[in-house]
């Protein structure tokens, strides 16, 4: 069972794992020194990490730890993990030192063995990265059925996302 971890978690830092907003999650990045190339601008590369943590922590505030769930899945689905199985990336303006980033997962789709993420960079509101994202639930290495529970809560967030605005989309 997946329950969304309240405000006095154990957990004094859950606070730092952004924030659900409707179909998804949200969170903020400063962009440091080490993100950036020579000129200032952020790594093209750099970019996946911040969208990792965004799922990361989306995953964390739908109350899937992923120490815990690892643990809880062992005699279930021995050896599983999450993959990114494809992800479309279009970067479309620069982010640059010291700005504040916000990194944007909306629940697209969930299907047997993979959810579909959108995922959105943004400083101030404006637009700079568009990524799909399609991660699936391996388990000996080989595709396997996503947990009900935390299947039930993304088919829920995606379900918000579909309703939400075309520009979220």
């Amino acid at each position: 069972m997946i329950e969304r971890p309240n405000p006095s978690s154990s957990d004094p830092h859950l606070h730092l794992a952004g924030r659900l907003v409707p179909g998804g999650h949200s969170m903020h990045v400063r962009v440091y020194y080490e993100d950036t190339d020579f000129s200032g601008i952020v790594y093209h590369a750099n970019y996946l990490r911040f969208m990792e943590r965004g799922r990361s922590d989306y995953m964390r505030l739908l109350g899937v730890f992923q120490g815990e769930l690892f643990e809880q899945a062992a005699a279930e689905a021995p050896g599983f993990h999450f993959v990114v199985r494809s992800m479309q990336i279009d970067f479309l303006k620069p982010a640059r030192i010291d700005d504040v980033l916000e990194v944007v997962t909306l629940s697209k789709d969930v299907a047997g063995a993979s959810i579909t993420l959108l995922q959105q960079v943004k400083r101030d509101g404006e637009l700079l990265i568009s990524a799909l994202v399609r991660v699936a639930f391996v388990s000996e290495g080989r595709a396997k059925r996503i947990p009900d529970a935390l299947r039930k809560v993304t088919q829920d967030h995606a379900r918000e996302t579909e309703a939400l605005a075309p520009e979220r989309r």
